[in-house]
C-alpha cells in the first residue's frame, strides 16, 4: 500500500503576540494562509514495524529527530501499531524560512499514516495529537485560510474571497525562531495589527485594505539584524506589489500583487537583483479544494 501527499507551505497574513504562558509558549493571534509551494511525501506500508525516511536534501535529518518520524513514533506508541513505513520526502519549501516547512511535513505524516495504518482518526483527533509536537501542525492539518489563536492551535476557518498573486523570496540567511521571540520579549511592541480587520478584508475580497491592515510584530526584530529583508520588500513594492511583508519569524518575504503580470514583473526584478537564490511565483491555495 502506498500513499502520496502534498505538504503545502504557509504565510502569515498578519501576526500579533498577545502574551506569554508560564510554560514559555507565546499567545498569538494571526491569519494563516497556504500557498502553492509544497513538499511531496510518499509513504509505503511495511510489516516490520520500522520507520525509515529518505530525503532529496542532504541537510535534512532523516533520523528520529525529524518531525515526520516523531509523528510515526507517536502514533505507533499510542495506538499499538505494528506496521512500519518507508517514507520518501521531496523537499521544495525553503528550510528555516518561517513557512512551516517542518510542520506541514508533520501534518502530511499524520494524514497519510492515519490512512496507511487504518487508524480511522478524525481531523479533530489528529489535531489534538499534533499540538503536542508543534503549535503550527494543527493548522497544517486543516489548511486553507484560518484565524489562529492560543499558541496557534485554536483555529477558525475563514471564507477567503480575496484574489491575489504572490511572489515569495527567501534570502540566503537562517533565522532562529527562538532568538526572534527572545528578542521580542526584551522589547516593547509599539504597533499591534488589527487581525480582525485583516480577516474582514479577506472575507470581503478587498486586497488593498487587507494589505493596509497586515502587520507582523516579529518583523521589526528580524529586520533590525537582517537589512536584506527590507531591501527585498522595497524592490517588490517598487515593481508593482500592493505591499510586501515578512512571514513568521522570517526571513522569507512575500509580496501581494493584484495582477498576475505585475507579479511576474516583480519576480523578474528580484531574480535579476541577486538578493535571494530562492524565489517563487505563486498564489494562495486551499488544499481541500485542490
Amino acid at each position: 500500500m502506498e500513499i502520496t501527499k502534498k505538504a503545502y507551505a504557509k504565510i502569515n497574513l498578519g501576526l500579533d503576540v498577545l502574551g506569554k504562558r508560564d510554560d514559555g509558549y507565546h499567545l498569538v493571534k494571526m491569519i494563516m494562509q497556504n500557498v502553492d509551494i509544497y513538499d511531496t511525501l510518499t509513504f509505503r506500508r511495511t510489516t516490520d514495524g520500522k520507520v525509515t525516511l529518505k530525503a532529496n536534501d542532504d541537510t535534512i535529518p532523516v533520523d528520529d529527530s525529524n518531525l515526520i518520524c516523531k509523528v510515526a513514533r507517536q502514533l505507533q506508541e499510542k495506538y499499538g501499531v505494528t506496521y512500519g513505513a518507508e517514507i520518501e520526502l521531496v523537499k521544495r519549501i525553503p528550510v528555516a524560512a518561517g513557512m512551516a516547512g517542518g510542520s506541514t511535513d508533520g501534518a502530511a505524516a499524520y494524514r497519510a499514516l492515519n490512512d496507511l495504518w487504518e487508524l480511522g482518526l478524525s481531523d479533530k483527533e489528529l489535531c489534538e495529537l499534533a499540538v503536542k509536537l508543534g503549535a503550527d501542525i494543527p493548522y497544517c492539518i486543516i489548511g486553507g485560510t484560518a484565524l489562529s489563536e492560543g499558541i496557534g492551535e485554536v483555529l477558525t476557518p475563514i471564507d477567503g474571497k480575496a484574489k491575489y498573486h504572490l511572489v515569495v523570496a527567501k534570502p540566503d540567511i537562517m533565522v532562529s525562531t527562538g532568538w526572534v521571540y527572545t528578542e521580542l520579549d526584551s522589547t516593547e511592541i509599539t504597533r499591534h495589527p488589527d487581525i480582525d480587520a485583516v480577516k474582514m478584508a479577506i472575507e470581503e475580497g478587498d486586497v488593498k485594505r487587507m494589505c493596509g491592515e497586515i502587520h507582523n510584530v516579529l518583523e521589526p526584530v528580524t529586520t533590525a539584524k537582517y537589512k536584506v529583508i527590507k531591501d527585498i520588500e522595497k524592490l517588490l513594492e517598487d515593481n508593482g506589489a500592493v505591499k510586501a511583508f515578512m512571514t513568521g519569524s522570517g526571513p522569507t518575504v512575500f509580496a501581494v500583487f493584484d495582477d498576475e503580470n505585475k507579479a511576474k514583473k516583480g519576480f523578474e526584478a528580484v531574480k535579476k537583483s541577486g538578493l535571494t537564490p530562492q524565489l517563487f511565483l505563486t498564489k494562495p491555495i486551499d488544499p481541500a479544494q485542490v
